[in-house]
């Protein structure tokens, strides 16, 4: 490889850091945050950001001169989901739970420190979850992720244990390490996680995993409601209607 060829596959992965920066950055990111973040000089990251917002790849918010996520990475994630069967094949099996539940009814998956929404059925009623798919969240404060740490293989649960971040999103995220670790025995013992406004006030959610045959999650499944519309114990009424769509989950869906 030339050295011209070698700069032009270095400069490709520095533009894929960037994406995968701002992949973390749910409210968006500026210039000189990305540089500093991915250790680029802020002129090389300007140009890149450039080239990919007149690609789709990255929007631009000129009001706050910030940078996020473009409509093209998310049809490209869109068709890796399609392609793993994600979207198309889980589809019927979450607008069941929906009929039954009449809330929205969400699939997510395990995306390094964060879960990522696959797809989602909204419930008939005006009220909407705005974990709309490819949303990234985060693990500790959600049902979905929690219910993934506690079934992930021993050596990663562990590891996810000791160092996942613990930044606070709401007066009721669990921030302390020695909480989080009860909280994740707890769901261990009980086969599902809840979320009471940790994540978002006015929401709560009850998810149980999707388990591959050698009983790790690879997926996790949740219905979530506003507060106002239904009590925690109500919500724990439905984890029988979750189990059995996430046994139908693990038999139809790809396993990671």
């Amino acid at each position: 490889m030339s050295v011209k060829e070698d700069t032009k596959t270095d400069m490709v992965g520095k533009a894929l850091s960037l994406l995968v920066l701002l992949g973390n950055e749910p409210r968006g990111a500026s210039a000189a945050d990305l540089a500093r973040s991915a250790n680029l000089p802020f002129s090389t990251t300007y140009r890149l950001l450039g080239s990919l917002t007149r690609d789709g790849f990255v929007d631009y918010e000129p009001d706050g001169r910030r940078y996020h996520l473009g409509l093209r990475v998310f049809q490209l994630g869109q068709r890796v989901s399609n392609h793993h069967g994600f979207a198309a094949t889980a589809l019927p099996v979450l607008q069941r739970v929906t009929e039954r539940t009449n809330e929205a009814t969400i699939l997510s998956v395990r995306d390094g420190n964060h879960h990522l929404t696959v797809n989602k059925v909204d419930g008939p009623k005006t009220f909407r979850v705005t974990s709309d798919p490819g949303h990234l969240g985060a693990l500790h404060t959600t049902s979905v992720g929690k219910a993934i740490v506690a079934f992930e293989d021993e050596i990663e649960r562990k590891r996810l244990l000791e160092e996942l971040p613990l930044d606070p999103l709401t007066e009721h995220s669990i921030t302390d390490r020695d909480k989080f670790r009860d909280e994740i025995e707890r769901v261990r013992r009980q086969g599902y996680a809840v979320m009471d406004e940790e994540n978002e006030i006015g929401m709560r959610a009850v998810a149980v995993p999707v388990l591959n045959s050698q009983g790790h999650a690879f997926a996790s499944v949740a219905t979530a409601v506003p507060v106002f519309r239904m009590s925690m114990e109500e919500l724990i009424a439905h984890v029988p209607t979750l189990q059995e769509a996430a046994a139908e989950l693990a038999a139809r869906l790809p396993q990671r």
